[in-house]
Formats: C-alpha cells, sequence, structure tokens
C-alpha cells in the first residue's frame, strides 16, 4: 500500500522537474542578454547618479558654497546676485541630464515591456494548467461518485438477500 501512495507523489516531481527543465531550455533557447551599446551604458550610469542621494547631497553642498562664497565676495564676485552663471549651468546640467535619463529609462521601459509580456505567457499557461487540474479532479470526483453508488447498490442488494434469509415471510394478508 505504502508503494502505491508513493506514485502520484513520484509522478507529480516527474512533471514539476519536466516543467523546470522545460522553462530552462526556453531560457536558453533566448540567448544572452544582449549587449549595450556605449550609449546606453552611459545613460544608465547617468541616471545611477543623478538618481541617488549622494549626487543630490553634493549638487546642494556645492551650490551653497558657490551662494556663500559669491554672497561673502560682494561686488568682486565672479558671479553675483542674481547669479545669472549659476543660473546658465544648472540649466545646462537640465538640458543635458534630461533627455540622457528618458534614454535609460525608454530602454528600462522596453524590458520591462517584454517581461511583462513573458509574464503574461506565464500565466495564461498557468491558467491552462489550473484548467486541465480542475477538468482532472471533476472526472476523478465523478469517478468516484460512480464508484460508490455501485457500492451502495451491492450493499442495499446483499442487505435485501440477507433480510429475506433472516426474516421469515410475511403471513398473507386476508
Amino acid at each position: 500500500m505504502a508503494a502505491h501512495s508513493d506514485q502520484p507523489n513520484h509522478r507529480r516531481h516527474n512533471h514539476l522537474r519536466t516543467a523546470l527543465s522545460r522553462a530552462r531550455e526556453r531560457r536558453r533557447g533566448e540567448g544572452p542578454a544582449p549587449v549595450l551599446t556605449l550609449g546606453e551604458r552611459l545613460s544608465d550610469l547617468v541616471a545611477a547618479i543623478v538618481g541617488s542621494w549622494r549626487f543630490i547631497l553634493i549638487q546642494s553642498g556645492l551650490l551653497v558654497v558657490w551662494l556663500i562664497a559669491n554672497v561673502a565676495l560682494g561686488g568682486g564676485a565672479w558671479d553675483p546676485y542674481p547669479f545669472i552663471l549659476l543660473n546658465l549651468m544648472l540649466s545646462f546640467q537640465a538640458a543635458y541630464t534630461a533627455p540622457i535619463i528618458m534614454m535609460s529609462q525608454n530602454r528600462q521601459a522596453d524590458i520591462d515591456r517584454i517581461r511583462s509580456i513573458a509574464d503574461y505567457q506565464v500565466n495564461i499557461r498557468a491558467e491552462a494548467e489550473i484548467s486541465l487540474l480542475h477538468e482532472k479532479i471533476d472526472l476523478l470526483r465523478e469517478q468516484q461518485v460512480a464508484e460508490l453508488i455501485t457500492l451502495l447498490k451491492t450493499s442495499l442488494s446483499r442487505i435485501e438477500i440477507l433480510e429475506n434469509r433472516l426474516l421469515p415471510p410475511a403471513p398473507p394478508q386476508p
């Protein structure tokens, strides 16, 4: 009996192994990740640096030093109030970093789109597998119910036979 109960477990593990090996083969079939161009690598690097707290803190510190130095020097400062040179430099930085960051975000959006398509395909396959499992469970239940009905009919007929043997026949009614 123990060997019989291990058999479905063994089949399930084989099914999982087969599914995992199919998934590995699909990943291998996709090949290695594409090599990034110099522009893509630079845009990712700029986005990573500009989007960090370290950059914000360093840039804020430099701005504070710039402002204090120009205010302290007064009229002889290299960029007196209203800090036109500073404004020009920050505009220049924003004009270049914004499109570079957008390039990185667009590439990441393409990667995310490909991943979401793959996830959708996995979800469709999983839904199909679940539907198949539901059908199998329903079929098993139907078979069990049919078997129980057959057993009940057999038991009832045996009970009737035993009752007929043990109980005397009813006297005829006048």
